[in-house]
Formats: structure tokens, C-alpha cells, sequence
């Protein structure tokens, strides 16, 4: 099966290059840097023991920056390894780590490029974050004496599925994982009908939720409200993580709210940056709309703001007074609920949560958010807390209750690292 995987791969590899030139028509940082996806690159000099961290993306990125923070003030002995599949991914770690890591995109997961990497890079252990498992990798991995271990590892039911129709494969592939530190019971089951054995799975919980506000992005969610508000209070819906296809919806929201709430901004912040554009062009069809990478005061006439930064997610949120959640409403999963509820904001989504099933759960049964599965239904239910503040105030520190009490799995995860690399003679 693995064999038949490869081939294919191969084959799909010239449409793939070709979808990589597409994309570079919007977002130009996909056709740089396409040596490092082959596994060419110049070899790690240093003679240090290393930790290779894979974070496919941006959610990923920002998920494992405290582990990686944590990986260098534990073992300093060790050097850091990150690899991201994405830009965007990339530009977090060079903008959050700098030359502090030996960061590339990741190899493709094809044997010539895997060993390419693996015989430059040189890890001793490799950490995959979420769900980001790829049969020759693994392999790679276990033919090079490197042990796998798979942090806040999430395993949908669909995805699981999905591996169980190719049995076959994803068998060998997860008997060659050291240990998968699963977000819940309920993911760690998923693996175990895989046939991951049951001493190779622990429940650490979801590490997103040991993510710290910290002064610097308080500070700047104070100075992004003070822009946006202007000489008066207004009220601020924000749409996180947008994708294509809910952003024409989300103004239909809008225009069902706008009249009754004269003073009604809504903060837009689409996913991939190469939308940026598209979805200003399509607000100010009917809005009038500011880019806030322009860094100027909103002005009372603007009704739709284009978050149009990079980096800058968690305190948009922050200055925000409630958060729906992008990537709801199109099939796509969700992405991060916990930084919103983090910073106390109520929350709203669409019905697609199968990446968040443990978070979405936790907040719905605190009252901590609403799933509306219409534009209509958005419009009604934030309606109902702006002429309720005292329900908006009660269902925004649920949110944040619920973010607080489930800190702990960074420090569960950083433990099994350590044992890790304490049973393995490097």
C-alpha cells in the first residue's frame, strides 16, 4: 500500500508544482524556496543533539510556540528544528524565533526527500503536531532510529474514516509512532481503532488552552480599540478566519443589523491573506470600508474594517466585544475557539466544528457560545446580546472560565518529551 501511495504521489507531484504556481499568482511566497520541499538544502552544522517540530500551518504555528519556547529553555542542549508546509506558517516562525531554530519547509512526503532531510537535518527526535501524518515520513523516521511522538494529537471522526478505508496504510503508519499525546478520550479511542497500541497513547489535553495574553498584546488590542472607536463606543463583531464563501454571508448579517445598530462594526479577518482583496472589494460593494493595515482611526461612516495583517489575530480578538468563528460555515472544521473565549469574548459559529468536536463541546455546555447556521440566525442572536450587555458580560466570562480551566496539557506534554529523550540514548 505504501508503494502504490508513493507512485501516486509522484504522479499527483507535477499538479501539485502546478497548484503551488496558481497560488503564487496571489500569494507569491509559494514559489520560493521549493529546494527545501525536496529535501535541498544546506546540512545542519551544528553537532547538537535536535528536536524536529512539524507545524503544518498557522493554527499549528501558534499551538506549538509555547512548547517550543518551553523546548529551549528544558533542554538547551538540544537544537530546535521547525518545519511548516504554508507561508504563513513560515513567516510566524521567523517572525516569533528568528535564527533561534533551523526552520525549512517541510519535505514532501516522498522517500528521496524524506532521506534528503532527515540526512541533513539530522533529528533525534521528531514531534508532529495535530494530525499531520505522512506514511513515508513515518517511516523515514523509524528506519533512521527516530522516534515519532505526536503532540496534541486531534483525530476527527471523519478523518478516522478515512484512515480506516485505507487500512492498509495507515496500520503500518501508526505502529511506527513512539507515542501520541492525545487532545481527549474521545481522539485517543479513534487511534486505538486504528491500531495504535494502547501504551502508546496518553490524554494530555488540548495545549491550546495554556496560551498566554500577554502584556504587549493587551496593550496592543487597547490601541486597536481606541482606533476603532473613535470619538464614541462602538460595537464590534468579529469574523476570525474567514474562508471563501462566508464572508458574502456574513454581510448579509450585516445588512440585517446595520440599520437597528447605527454604531455596528464588523472586523472581517479572512484566513488566507491572498483573499485580502477579494473580500474588501466584495464588503465595499454595499459598505464603506477601511483596510486596517492602513493603521488610521476608523471613522464613523466605515461599517466594515479588512483585518489584513498577519500576526496580529489575537489582539483583533481582544478588541473585539463578541467573535464568530470562520470556517463554520463552509465544511472546513473550524479553527482556534480558545483565543477568543481566552480573552472573555462570546462566542458564535457555524455547525462545521469536527476540528474543535472537545472545545465546541466544552463551550456550548457552559453557555459560552451559539451555533447559527444562518445569516439570519447570526443577526438574531447578536441582537440579543447587544440589547442585553448584562447576558454578553455572563456568557463572555463562561468562555474565558472554560479557557481557564483546562490549562494544564502544555505541562503533561512537555513531561512525556522529557521521558522521551531520557529513553533514548542519543
Amino acid at each position: 500500500m505504501r508503494l502504490f501511495y508513493t507512485a501516486l504521489f509522484y504522479c499527483l507531484l507535477p499538479l501539485m508544482l502546478l497548484r503551488m504556481l496558481w497560488r503564487s499568482r496571489k500569494a507569491p511566497a509559494y514559489a520560493r524556496r521549493w529546494n527545501e520541499r525536496f529535501g535541498f538544502f544546506e546540512a545542519r552544522k551544528s553537532t547538537s543533539p535536535a528536536i524536529w517540530v512539524h507545524a503544518v500551518s498557522v493554527g499549528e504555528t501558534l499551538a506549538a510556540m509555547p512548547m517550543l519556547r518551553e523546548l529551549q529553555v528544558r533542554f538547551p542542549d538540544y537544537e530546535l528544528i521547525v518545519t511548516s508546509t504554508t507561508p504563513t506558517g513560515s513567516e510566524r516562525v521567523r517572525a516569533a524565533l528568528g535564527d533561534s531554530v533551523f526552520h525549512l519547509y517541510a519535505p514532501y512526503d516522498l522517500p528521496d526527500c524524506v532521506a534528503r532531510f532527515i540526512g541533513r537535518a539530522r533529528p533525534n527526535l521528531a514531534i508532529i503536531m495535530e494530525t499531520e501524518l505522512w506514511p513515508n515520513t513515518i517511516h523515514a523516521c523509524a528506519s533512521a532510529s527516530v522516534p515519532v511522538l505526536v503532540a496534541n494529537a486531534r483525530l476527527s471522526e471523519r478523518s478516522a474514516r478515512g484512515y480506516q478505508h485505507l487500512a492498509g496504510l495507515s496500520r503500518a503508519m501508526v505502529s511506527s509512532i513512539s507515542l501520541i499525546a492525545a487532545q481527549s478520550q474521545d481522539d485517543a479511542e479513534r487511534f486505538l481503532r486504528l491500531g495504535v497500541a494502547p501504551d502508546a497513547i496518553e490524554v494530555t489535553g488540548n495545549i491550546k488552552f495554556d496560551l498566554t495574553l500577554d502584556l504587549e498584546q493587551q496593550q496592543q488590542a487597547k490601541r486597536f480599540r481606541q482606533r476603532w472607536d473613535g470619538d464614541s463606543k462602538r460595537q464590534i463583531l468579529l469574523a476570525a478566519s474567514t474562508h471563501e464563501g462566508e464572508d458574502a454571508l456574513l454581510l448579509k448579517s450585516m445588512k440585517l443589523l446595520s440599520d437597528r445598530y447605527p454604531r455596528l462594526l464588523m472586523v472581517l479577518v479572512p484566513r488566507h491573506p491572498e483573499r485580502f482583496r477579494a473580500v474588501a472589494e466584495l464588503a465595499g460593494a454595499e459598505y464603506k470600508v477601511q483596510l486596517h493595515s492602513s493603521g488610521e482611526p476608523v471613522t464613523a461612516a466605515t461599517r466594515v474594517l479588512i483585518g489584513d495583517s498577519m500576526g496580529e489575530l489575537p489582539a483583533l480578538l481582544g478588541a473585539s466585544d463578541l467573535v464568530f468563528m470562520g470556517g463554520t460555515w463552509v465544511d472546513n472544521g473550524g479553527h482556534n475557539l480558545i483565543e477568543p473565549a481566552a480573552w472573555g469574548k462570546p462566542l458564535l459559529s457555524g455547525p462545521s466544528l469536527f476540528n474543535f468536536s472537545e472545545v465546541s463541546r466544552l463551550l456550548l455546555e457552559a453557555g459560552a457560545m451559539a451555533v447559527v447556521q444562518t445569516p439570519q440566525e447570526l443577526a438574531d442572536s447578536v441582537a440579543r446580546l447587544l440589547d442585553n450587555p448584562e447576558e454578553m458580560a455572563a456568557v463572555g466570562v463562561s468562555a474565558q472560565q472554560v479557557a481557564q480551566n483546562n490549562r494544564g496539557a502544555l505541562e503533561r506534554l512537555l513531561n512525556l518529551i522529557a521521558k522521551q529523550l531520557c529513553s533514548n540514548q542519543f
